[in-house]
């Protein structure tokens, strides 16, 4: 999602590794100038930056080591200038929180995304649907609410549901209200009056900003109009898993003074992520996100399952079963491009796979058809596999003999290979591999 600055980054460090004066740091942040302004940065945070970074590094002294330093602090400050990070929780529950934005900004599946992250924390999560203009977009968020399972409720009018909606919040003891609201292509006085009604109403203790990424310098406009008329406390920023510079979310926390909370980064009701400056910087700098990473793995996989997966690997009893259950877990993290982009090192092959969909990917679909092709003793006994089952795998899942052959020849490789991994001295063998990978990329 970073990639442009980063790159950015990244070359910069590498031309000042040669030189040591100020002729040579001057044309460096010349053309990290250039690059950051393209990436859709303001130019006014953008010379800010410039500025703070030369001052820094001349400080301590022109050196490589020095200029990263120097860069990481600054853009340390330009992202956590705003304040609050994440989700926070009001003192007396239920923590209410109205969700702002135009029409296309994704924010209805936004909302469900901020009711299956809290869920996931252990959060007894109500989501109001106070969008009664755009046709359909009640039934939309219900669908959706109900695939993150979580509870819905509507009425006839925003008002009226939003009233129903804080006495069922009460009344049932949920920890979090949202509320969704209408978007409009545009910004006009009708829309800011319901907003200002639903806040009176509601009272919220937050009110997020839904921001299209690749809307550009357009969304931070648009977030100052919203500021300005109902006092935003967020903002989320969608679509950052398409053609987004990057750009925005550091023009947004610089320029607007209201924190980025989350990013979107996916289409999935799991792409969604806590906005945390450290955290991003250290993306920013090419140095991966293993925190982040790992509150999501912990947040979304079952601990039980998981061990009892790694027990049958290392027994060799890994089945087919076992097998889509674990493409379910792991496609709860996240898309394959995110999970990669917080992995140090694994930037540039996120990038080449682009956003693999472990769930809905042509291979997994095939592999789920011959799964389901496969009698229930098959599965849990992948050895039974004789060429005549594979003849009727293959018949029932509609693909050829060889794809079928394949895949569980693909199959019993990778269950070797976690077993080996799963064994003593399984961690210095998987970095071992990482870094035989590493060499044979570049």
């Amino acid at each position: 999602m970073f990639e442009a600055i980063t790159d950015s980054l990244k070359n910069a460090v590498r031309k000042l590794r040669h030189f040591d004066d100020e002729a040579s740091l001057k044309r460096v942040l010349d053309d990290l100038k250039k690059s950051l302004l393209k990436s859709d940065i303001h130019h006014k945070v953008v010379k800010e930056m410039i500025a703070k970074v030369e001052v820094r590094t001349k400080e301590r002294g022109i050196q490589k080591d020095y200029f990263v330093k120097a860069l990481e602090t600054s853009l340390f400050e330009t992202l956590a200038a705003a304040g609050n990070q994440g989700f926070v929780y009001a003192q007396k529950p239920p923590t209410v929180v109205v969700m702002a934005g135009l029409q296309g900004s994704g924010k209805t599946t936004t909302t469900a995304k901020l009711a299956r992250f809290l869920k996931s924390r252990s959060k007894k999560t109500l989501v109001a649907g106070a969008d009664l203009r755009r046709a359909g977009a009640a039934e939309q968020l219900r669908q959706l609410c109900s695939s993150v399972e979580v509870e819905f409720i509507s009425a006839d009018s925003p008002i009226e549901t939003v009233k129903a909606a804080l006495k069922r919040a009460n009344d049932g003891l949920f920890d979090v209200l949202i509320v969704d609201t209408a978007g409009r292509l545009g910004i006009d006085a009708d829309m800011m009056s319901e907003l200002a009604a639903i806040k009176n109403a509601a009272n919220p203790h937050e009110i997020f900003y839904v921001a299209d990424s690749l809307a550009g310098q357009d969304a931070v406009r648009s977030a100052e109009a919203f500021h300005r008329q109902i006092a935003l406390t967020g903002v989320i920023l969608t679509k950052f898993d398409g053609d987004a510079t990057g750009g925005i979310a550091i023009s947004l926390a610089s320029q607007i003074g209201v924190p980025l909370r989350f990013i979107g980064t996916g289409e999935k009701t799991g792409d969604l992520e806590i906005f945390i400056p450290e955290r991003i910087v250290s993306r920013l700098m090419g140095e991966g996100d293993i925190a982040t990473l790992t509150e999501k793995v912990t947040a979304e996989i079952d601990e039980k399952k998981a061990a009892a997966i790694g027990k049958k690997i290392k027994k060799g009893t890994f089945s087919f079963n076992d097998f889509l259950a674990q493409i379910e877990q792991v496609s709860k993290i996240g898309s394959m491009k995110s999970i990669l982009g917080m992995i140090p090192g694994a930037g540039a092959l996120s990038q080449k796979l682009g956003d693999l969909d472990l769930e809905n990917s042509k291979d997994i679909r095939h592999i789920r058809a011959m799964i389901g092709s496969m009698t229930p003793k098959e599965r849990d006994e992948p050895d039974l596999l004789s060429p005549s089952r594979k003849l009727r795998i293959s018949k029932g899942a509609g693909l050829s003999i060889d794809e079928v052959n394949r895949f569980i020849k693909q199959f019993r490789n990778g269950a070797k290979m976690a077993k080996q991994f799963a064994g003593k001295g399984g961690m210095q063998k998987f970095g071992a591999l990482l870094s035989q990978q590493s060499r044979v990329r570049a």
